[in-house]
């Protein structure tokens, strides 16, 4: 009966800190203040792609790798071998995953924030 009691006990902590670690913002890094971005449009973003790719994708994709599957990295040539070759084809990734990657809805990532962060990704790693 004590061994089924910490097995139950244990499977919720583990499904936590597994959670956890896989979280949209990278643990021991501060956050840097929003600075507003212009883009050529003229729409102000409130923050650029950087930071937002930093905030809320570099825990899986650390310097443009994928973590999960690194056969699936966002260098130039691996988007490009998918198809993936603007900003919205990487926006429709973001809201309908293909893969193990977390779904962003407009609700958690705003469309101008997540435009911003593909730009980011197809200018950085090229």
């Amino acid at each position: 009966m004590c061994r089924l009691n910490v097995r139950a006990a244990v499977l919720p902590a583990v499904s936590l800190l597994f959670v956890a670690g896989c979280s949209q913002e990278p643990a021991g890094k501060p956050q840097q203040a929003s600075r507003p971005v212009v883009t050529a449009a003229g729409a102000v973003r409130s923050q650029d792609g950087e930071a937002l790719f930093r905030q809320f994708c570099a825990s899986c994709h650390p310097d443009g790798g994928n973590v999960s599957d690194p056969r699936r990295s966002l260098r130039g040539t691996v988007l490009r071998s998918n198809h993936i070759t603007t900003a919205d084809d990487i926006v429709r990734i973001m809201r309908n995953p293909i893969s193990r990657m977390i779904r962003f809805d407009a609700a958690t990532l705003p469309d101008r924030d997540a435009v911003a962060i593909a730009e980011y990704v197809l200018t950085t790693f090229k």
